[in-house]
């Protein structure tokens, strides 16, 4: 295939018609403009076909040869025109390339968040600015967020694990939960004196079975609010409770000291050989 067969229509979808292309030493500019005909009230979801307007969007797009993607849209705006709901206007959305009133492609967005959670927030700004993506640390973190309350909300099972934490050792700690079955974690709780523990039960009462540590404060929460709830301590912690009650049987039944008896006598080891003439030789029976 030759450069000059590249599409770049085929790279976005059906619904924007490519115009034309600009390109800079920096960048390169696509503007394209909307050809779909319909979208749907964000509010009682009935279908639009009135355009009330139309207007530009410049949204970024994964970088091309190292150069910043600007695409340039003309996005229609349509009139809601259902009576019981409230007339307002409606912009149209591209689901799995362009959400509402987004400056950056969905799939730009996923790479950002990808970076992100394998280095850190600022670290993935600078390397997005080598790659000439305009971007910075606090737009990393605000996609983060969005990215994070848009997931589904875990589903918790009858049995769950609960332990702590270190945000900062020695200085901050925090509660994990997590489902048994699946080995996913469902929550993540600030504390661990047992008070974020209560409220997370309160709203869970389907727990039944609850595998912890000895930490005397996730007892509590646990029997105040599930009183019914089956208390399991994990392995590690199983077995350091079959070592300490050893140690307190052995240390109750065998003395702290135990004298151990020596020998008085020394061992008498026999005579190899009786005869004086024999101690200097090797081998009494072929040395002559």
């Amino acid at each position: 295939m030759s450069a000059a067969a590249l599409d770049l229509q085929s790279f976005y979808p059906p619904d924007f018609k490519i115009l034309g292309v600009e390109e800079t030493n920096q960048e390169i500019i696509i503007h394209m403009h909307s050809v779909s005909q319909e979208c749907s009230c964000y509010k009682c979801g009935s279908p639009l076909i009135k355009h009330h307007g139309s207007h530009h969007r410049n949204v970024q797009d994964l970088p091309i040869l190292g150069k910043r993607v600007k695409l340039d849209l003309q996005i229609f705006d349509y009139e809601c025109t259902n009576p019981t709901c409230d007339p307002h206007a409606v912009t149209e959305t591209f689901d799995g390339f362009l959400t509402y009133n987004s400056r950056m492609t969905e799939r730009l967005e996923e790479f950002i968040c990808i970076l992100a959670i394998e280095t850190s927030c600022e670290a993935c700004a600078r390397i997005l600015k080598s790659m000439n993506v305009k971007i910075s640390g606090d737009t990393v973190i605000r996609l983060l967020s969005k990215r994070y309350l848009s997931q589904p909300k875990p589903a918790c099972g009858s049995t769950i694990g609960i332990d702590d934490f270190a945000y900062k050792k020695r200085h901050s700690y925090g509660t994990i939960i997590v489902d048994e079955k699946t080995h996913d974690p469902v929550a993540v709780l600030d504390g661990r004196d047992g008070e974020s523990l209560k409220e997370w039960l309160r709203q869970n009462q389907h727990v039944t079975t609850v595998t912890r540590d000895r930490a005397s404060a996730y007892a509590k929460a646990v029997e105040e609010v599930l009183p019914d709830c089956m208390q399991v301590a994990d392995r590690f912690h199983l077995h350091q409770n079959l070592m300490d009650a050893v140690n307190k049987v052995l240390g109750r039944t065998v003395p702290a000291t135990t004298a151990v008896p020596c020998e008085t006598e020394p061992i008498k080891n026999k005579e190899l050989s009786t005869s004086p003439m024999d101690e200097g030789k090797k081998n009494r029976i072929y040395c002559g």
